[in-house]
């Protein structure tokens, strides 16, 4: 059965910047979301196994790179279909000379289905994923039961499911959908404050600016 896809697959220009990044780059900080299906080897993607962040969607990459340069301690393997994006992650990644960040092109399901194994991340973010806010597209919406199950069981016991989202309806969604999954356990009272550790985004900016709230909503895997 064909999977409902839950992104646009948008591609859009690709400067020379990005273009150069992605060719130079790809081969040392690149993963290839493809089959056959080889199951990840953090040692050899990183060159030590430290707790790994699985970043879904990672847009331009900025706040990527922001938080693995604060957070040296972990990995963060950043997810994301949009050539620009990854060109300008990769670009940042060298020019910040981060070690410990690698970017996969591709369906971020796919990867985490069958290229993670379960237990082996300390976080997954889930920031501003595609709102899709017209009522018939809601089952495109990434945060669904099943999709969450998959993510938690690929949490280490204790690992976090961070969302956050620009659209009030989706948060109510999400707060759903994490509530009812008995093996998560609310960190907040209802929705969090924006922790410290997520970078205020441009992206974020235009929605405060438009007027719409921001919701954070962070889990822990029980």
């Amino acid at each position: 059965m064909t999977r409902i896809t839950t992104f646009y697959p948008r591609r859009g220009r690709v400067s020379g910047r990005h273009e150069d990044a992605l060719t130079r780059l790809w081969p040392r900080y690149g993963v290839d979301i493809a089959q056959p299906w080889t199951p990840l080897d953090q040692q050899s993607l990183f060159g030590r196994r430290a707790p790994l962040v699985l970043e879904i969607g990672s847009g331009m990459g900025d706040a990527t790179a922001a938080m693995a340069a604060a957070d040296p301690a972990r990995d963060y393997l950043a997810v994301e279909v949009f050539p620009p994006g990854l060109g300008n992650l990769l670009a940042v990644v060298e020019e910040q000379d981060l070690p410990n960040v690698r970017v996969a092109q591709g369906d971020a399901l796919h990867l985490v289905r069958h290229m993670l194994a379960e237990g082996s991340l300390d976080a997954v973010h889930v920031y501003f994923p595609d709102p899709w806010p017209k009522a018939r597209h809601h089952k495109r919406r990434l945060i669904q039961p099943d999709t969450v199950a998959l993510l938690r069981s690929r949490l280490a016991v204790g690992g976090v499911l961070h969302c956050a989202t620009d659209w009030a309806d989706y948060a109510e969604q999400m707060a759903e959908v994490l509530d009812a999954d008995e093996h998560l356990v609310n960190l907040y009272d209802g929705y969090a404050p924006r922790p410290g550790h997520r970078p205020l985004t441009k992206f974020e900016q235009r929605g405060i600016a438009a007027g719409r709230q921001i919701f954070d909503l962070l889990y822990r895997r029980g």
